[in-house]
């Protein structure tokens, strides 16, 4: 996904690009009353290279070339064919060793739109040849972040032509501006230099504002900080997947990780519904509101251990930002021996029963209820159908869900005190065993 979004920007951008650049042409023939400096047959040499359509067989003259004249003046321009047929041939590692060969032979000042060309050509050919796993990363590393940088140098310095006003202009700057960022951040961020690459992604992204790709390299190098910049990385992840950048799958599974990992919340639905909300926002804000933040696990820590099911329900009638807060640290979580009056009940064919409660502070609260406000699925326990409304029991599960107006929190693994369930009937004619007082 990544090399066919470069691809495209490839055509996009080098388009723009190629009008900065003028090739000089005293190279190819000498200037009026000057002694050239190169011999003929290096000069019909390379114009039979120059003019060889069929790029294997250019390499060839090229190579030729090189090994009759080693030491021609036209040598760099010899190498700037050799990066450009490369270029043709997707032979990315050579485009980026005949790329330097060229800004290493040529000068600055004089050639300064050509040297620009082949900085920018090698910023995008080294973006495909690079890999991990090369025994010479960490070099290949270093030469691409510095010949970015000496790309946004150049480009910095060039003249504006007559034929563009100053707007016209800048806007074509952009293009190459973004793909030299993007090379030395990308870089940075293979060497471990995590806020050089931030800072690159940044710099990228204010001349290509939507860059999907950008957003995901800038997200990564925030959470690799010591200590991680969480909120702003996952800001700039949940951008990346609004902008549908390239690999949105695997970047929703990333930062859907991060997220658990940062929070620890008890239910997978929360981190989810947390997570789309945090695109839809992203997917029309650049920036992150400096009023959006997400819980840390020590922060959902502290409600959870200061929370009982009565804070809970209070909590969530409250709604707003608290309910948020609150539900974001107990869903999943356990509570025992909750006491509960039934409002309503329903047996089921399987043997299950739903129980309609209301669970309050007091039985004064609790028999003055007209609704419930807790909902749990009995199964496996027989005594359960021996209940009728009205009636109280313990009970004890885990927190799944709630429904907010009228609130009723629904509950999992739900289990009820057996000591509250009621005796099952003598059946008819049989008598009963009575307990003793005490007796178990």
């Amino acid at each position: 996904m990544i090399r066919k979004w470069l691809a495209v920007n490839i055509l996009l951008t080098l388009g723009c690009f190629l009008c900065l650049s003028v090739l000089p042409a005293a190279a190819y023939s000498p200037q009026q009353g000057q002694q050239p400096a190169y011999t003929i047959p290096e000069y019909n040499a390379y114009q039979a290279a120059r003019a060889e359509t069929n790029p294997q067989a250019r390499i060839k003259l090229l190579e030729d070339f090189v090994a009759k004249w080693p030491s021609s003046t036209l040598m760099k321009y010899i190498y700037q064919l050799d990066y450009g047929t490369y270029n043709d041939l997707k032979n990315y590692p050579k485009v980026v060793e005949f790329a330097d060969k060229y800004v290493a032979a040529s000068d600055p000042k004089e050639d300064m739109g050509t040297q620009l060309q082949a900085l920018y050509i090698r910023a995008l050919a080294f973006n495909f040849a690079f890999k991990e796993n090369d025994p010479n990363a960490a070099d290949e590393l270093k030469h691409a972040r510095d010949a970015a940088m000496q790309g946004l140098k150049t480009l910095g310095a060039l003249p504006k032509p007559d034929t563009m006003t100053q707007d016209q202009f800048d806007q074509q700057k952009k293009a190459p501006s973004a793909l030299f960022n993007y090379t030395a951040g990308f870089a940075a961020l293979q060497l471990k230099d995590y806020k050089a690459a931030v800072d690159s992604f940044q710099a990228a992204l204010k001349d290509n504002p939507t860059d999907g790709i950008t957003y995901f390299r800038l997200g990564v190098a925030y959470l690799q900080q010591a200590p991680p910049q969480s909120m702003d990385g996952f800001w700039a992840l949940a951008r990346s997947i609004a902008l549908k950048g390239p690999g949105e799958a695997q970047v929703r599974d990333y930062l859907r990780k991060r997220l658990a990992d940062y929070e620890q919340a008890g239910c997978d639905n929360v981190v989810d519904a947390q997570m789309n909300e945090m695109i839809q926002l992203a997917g029309s804000a650049a920036d992150r509101p400096a009023t959006y933040s997400i819980p840390s696990a020590d922060d959902l820590n502290k409600i959870r251990q200061s929370s009982t099911i009565l804070t809970v329900i209070a909590d969530l009638k409250t709604g707003g930002d608290k309910a948020k807060m609150t539900w974001l640290a107990v869903c999943g979580s356990e509570f025992q021996d909750v006491p509960g009056r039934i409002v309503d009940m329903t047996p089921a064919a399987d043997g299950s029963v739903t129980f309609e409660m209301y669970t309050g502070a007091s039985q004064e609260e609790m028999d003055a209820a007209t609704g419930p406000n807790v909902e749990l699925k009995i199964t496996g326990e027989p005594g359960a159908t021996r209940f009728n409304k009205k009636d109280y029991f313990r009970y004890s599960g885990a927190l799944i869900g709630y429904d907010p107006q009228p609130l009723l929190i629904h509950w999992d693994k739900a289990k009820i005190n057996p000591e509250d369930v009621p005796a099952e009937k003598a059946e008819p004619g049989k008598k009963r065993t009575l307990k003793k007082p005490g007796q178990k």
